[in-house]
């Protein structure tokens, strides 16, 4: 494997629209979201090691996880797992971590992403990451890869790109914002644009380049521990200074003022399991399409359901349609899949 090939493995977010499986103490990237006996971020691990060494993946969490990904992916050393004290969106622990490979490989070519999205056909996978670290190691270039749209999805940003470039990776020409319907029939009837994944691949050079001139702020307050990085003295220094950083994505922070910035048409069939719906599309179906996780069910007059227990539970439904049932601990959901969107809220208010 090529030792200059580094992966930045998003594991931090909370994951509340799958609660109650998903709590701010046990998030959706440690679950067996999908049923097959490996957690999400089981998954994502062992489908970036096809192409990674091992030893180059970073886990980017939250302090608090720190022992649920050791537990979980043995095989990785503490000083793989970077940890944010405090919650400050995608670009300054990106930044962190870039710092931190830089200290170790200044020719690191890295692919940044997150934990939890469910990817088919992983030889797709393989072979446009390393399409993507090919001409990431040629060009001064920010990549990301973008996803072919199937429907009109007014869950997802966009990524337009130049419908006259007629190249394998294509030069993007602006990210869109969560359109309304509307203009989301628009976007796919343009057929240049792509739903954005939130994957990127870059060379560390190009993207602390790009810190250092369109965040210069965020990126000398980083520096300002460079030479403790890799170091005993680093925890103490970053407990103390991550929390002043901005708070911010690195799409705004980056990606939407560069302008090499490019986006490789992914090959493969992806999903983000957001939400309980996306998942139920994801799952297997019986003949009433009732996707069915862990439990053991009796159904009479229940169809499009998505019915999830811990520990083999029995449950026993008649006359439910298009409703999400989860038993989790001391909680029982019984929801209709077309508020799904309320139940980060309804997960705040408990």
């Amino acid at each position: 494997m090529n030792k200059n090939y580094y992966a930045i493995l998003m594991a931090g977010g909370v994951g509340s629209r799958f609660w109650p499986v998903s709590t701010t103490d046990f998030p959706k990237q440690f679950h067996d979201m999908l049923g097959t006996g490996d957690t999400l971020i089981q998954k994502t691990f062992s489908r970036l090691s096809q192409i990674i060494p091992k030893e180059n993946i970073l886990i980017l969490t939250n302090e608090r996880y720190n022992d649920l990904v050791l537990e979980q992916l043995p095989m990785v050393k503490q000083e793989q797992i970077v940890l944010e004290p405090a919650m400050r969106n995608t670009a300054p622990c990106i930044l962190y971590a870039s710092l931190k490979i830089k200290k170790q490989n200044p020719d690191a070519v890295v692919i940044v992403a997150p934990s939890d999205h469910w990817i088919e056909d992983e030889m797709q996978f393989v072979a446009n990451i390393q399409r993507s670290f090919d001409f990431c190691e040629t060009q001064e270039s920010l990549m990301t890869l973008g996803i072919v749209p199937t429907f009109p999805n007014t869950g997802y940003g966009y990524i337009e790109f130049d419908k006259l470039d007629s190249r394998p990776v294509k030069k993007v020409v602006q990210f869109r914002e969560k359109p309304d319907y509307h203009t989301a029939k628009q976007f796919i009837q343009s057929r240049n644009y792509l739903w954005n994944a939130g994957i990127f691949i870059w060379s560390i050079k190009s993207a602390l380049e790009a810190f250092e001139k369109f965040q210069p702020k965020m990126f000398n307050h980083f520096m300002n521990g460079y030479e403790l990085y890799n170091s005993d003295k680093e925890r103490a220094f970053i407990d103390e200074q991550y929390p002043l950083a901005e708070n911010i994505s690195i799409d705004y922070a980056i990606l939407e003022k560069a302008e090499n910035v490019f986006v490789l048409p992914a090959t493969f069939d992806w999903n983000d399991l957001g939400t309980w719906g996306s998942l139920y599309d994801k799952l297997p179906k019986d003949q009433n399409e009732n996707a069915i996780i862990n439990a053991k069910v009796l159904l009479e007059n229940a169809t499009n359901n998505i019915i999830r227990t811990d520990g083999k539970k029995t449950v026993v439904i008649d006359g439910l349609n298009d409703y999400i049932i989860v038993d989790r601990d001391n909680v029982l959901m019984i929801y209709p899949k077309s508020k799904e969107q309320d139940i980060k809220k309804i997960s705040t208010k408990l």
